[in-house]
């Protein structure tokens, strides 16, 4: 293993282990990431998967990958929507918690009940190791019919983790029993390719390091702002290379996270809005159905003729490492105008791979299938690079530009609140405490002698409501 720090913001060769950084792709060392290479199935419209085996003996299930959650979940029941699943009876290394945990997502939820057992991974890490399991008992909108995935992997951060962050996520009990490195990296490679089609298009993860034949050219790193999601900071928006000239924090608003769990890229209304603004005066088809653009129409072509030249490339800019310099991830719209359906000989219909968010700006696989993504937990920062699997026709679809300056846009783009659920617990425990105080008092005023009490007339009215604040994680 070649241990070697890293320098600046670029970084071709993959660092050592000694600093918690990965490990240099070594097929006869600790680490064998040509191994987990095309460990993935899936695509971007259903999710990409790995396949695991939990339990002793092994059942063998195929897990969604999702770096915008933090539990690690599996069909536990029988399910219209789903082919296998986990059954703790049949395995004699299942222990149950007896905790009952609710995730919830933008689409979708799920009940379960958190238990711990051994996994082992085919295309992964060697050895088995004991991690924490929710078996899933109902859901709603969670399993979707044709999904060829029977849980959830969920990467991010332990701040997410439910039922609270002392439930140690997937990703720490790996760190912490395999001694691998703080750091994952992952290639989707469905680009230019039919959405929910075969779900064959296949990916990889690597636990612990950097595989360097997953990407091409140089890695860029910006900082991770906070560690619940993986939340970096956008400075600006450019469609066909024109900026959007909008206020950088709109970009942020009210965060910006990198989410494998989510089909596309969501924009904040404001955002989205002139995305589609710029995309419309900047494309060939100057009448388009506005229903194309939310996402309830397809748009459809001839099969021989190709649409993505009609439409202009999409650029987002992140903070470099360097805070006064940036750099900017583009994707050519082979990513974001989709194939998805094939109407008799003649037609392929697309649909539009972006769509609007209210609380977020989210980083899906619309984006990410043209990059090679380095979650550098270790040293608090996302990296990007080409892959070579992000191309159509024998061209690239992605692109990685710079540095550039900083000084057109504000120091800081990101809020200095952020309404995640620590800060909304800590709000909601303060309006309990509130309304305590408050019932205490009114209830030593029924007690005190009726001469101290105000009487009340016929038109006296006393109000008592509460509400009850909802978070939705994705």
């Amino acid at each position: 293993v070649v241990l070697r720090p890293a320098s600046g913001s670029r970084q071709r060769d993959a660092p050592g282990a000694a600093d918690g950084l990965a490990l240099a792709s070594d097929p006869g060392g600790t680490l064998n990431f040509l191994a987990m290479v095309e460990n993935l199935q899936g695509d971007s419209g259903r999710g990409y998967y790995l396949e695991m085996l939990i339990g002793t003996p092994p059942q063998a299930l195929n897990i969604l990958v999702d770096t915008g959650s933090s539990n690690f979940a599996v069909a536990g029941v029988p399910d219209p929507d789903v082919t296998s699943y986990f059954n703790p009876e049949l395995s004699s290394t299942y222990r149950s918690q007896g905790v009952e945990v609710t995730v919830k997502y933008s689409q979708g939820s799920w009940t379960g009940v958190l238990g711990t057992d051994v996994i082992t991974m085919p295309k992964g890490l060697d050895g088995s190791y004991t991690i924490n399991i929710a078996t899933i008992l109902e859901s709603e909108n969670f399993f979707l019919p044709g999904v060829k995935w029977h849980g959830i992997l969920g990467l991010a951060y332990d701040a997410l983790a439910k039922p609270s962050s002392s439930v140690e996520t997937f990703f720490d009990s790996l760190v912490r029993q395999a001694k691998i490195p703080n750091i994952f990296s992952l290639q989707m490679c469905g680009a230019g390719l039919p959405v929910s089609g075969s779900g064959t298009n296949g990916g990889s993860l690597v636990l612990g390091g950097i595989e360097p034949s997953l990407y091409t050219g140089d890695i860029w790193y910006t900082p991770i702002k906070e560690e619940w999601y993986y939340q970096v900071e956008i400075l600006k928006l450019e469609v066909g290379g024109q900026n959007l000239q909008l206020d950088c924090r709109e970009y942020n608003a009210d965060k910006a996270i990198v989410d494998s769990g989510t089909t596309l890229l969501r924009l904040p209304e404001k955002v989205f809005s002139a995305v589609v603004q710029a995309i419309a005066r900047t494309s060939l088809i100057q009448e388009f159905s506005s229903e194309f653009w939310t996402g309830t129409q397809l748009a459809c072509w001839d099969r021989s003729e190709k649409p993505w030249s009609l439409f202009p490339k999409l650029s987002i800019y992140l903070r470099d490492e360097n805070s006064s310099r940036s750099f900017r991830i583009s994707i050519l719209p082979q990513l974001y105008i989709q194939p998805i359906l094939v109407i008799g000989d003649n037609l392929q219909c697309y649909r539009f791979g972006i769509s609007s968010s209210t609380n977020a700006l989210v980083i899906g696989a619309t984006v990410m299938e043209g990059f090679y993504v380095i979650f550098d937990r270790a040293q608090r920062r996302v990296g990007f690079a080409v892959s070579p699997c992000a191309e159509a026709d024998g061209a690239p679809v992605s692109e990685i530009e710079g540095p550039f300056t900083t000084a057109d846009v504000a120091s800081n783009c990101v809020s200095s609140v952020s309404f995640h659920e620590p800060v909304l617990w800590i709000a909601s425990y303060a309006l309990m405490s509130l309304c305590g105080v408050i019932l205490l008092v009114l209830v030593v005023l029924l007690l005190i002698p009726p001469r101290c009490q105000h009487r009340y007339t016929d038109n006296d009215v006393v109000n008592d409501e509460s509400s009850l604040v909802r978070h939705r994680w994705k």
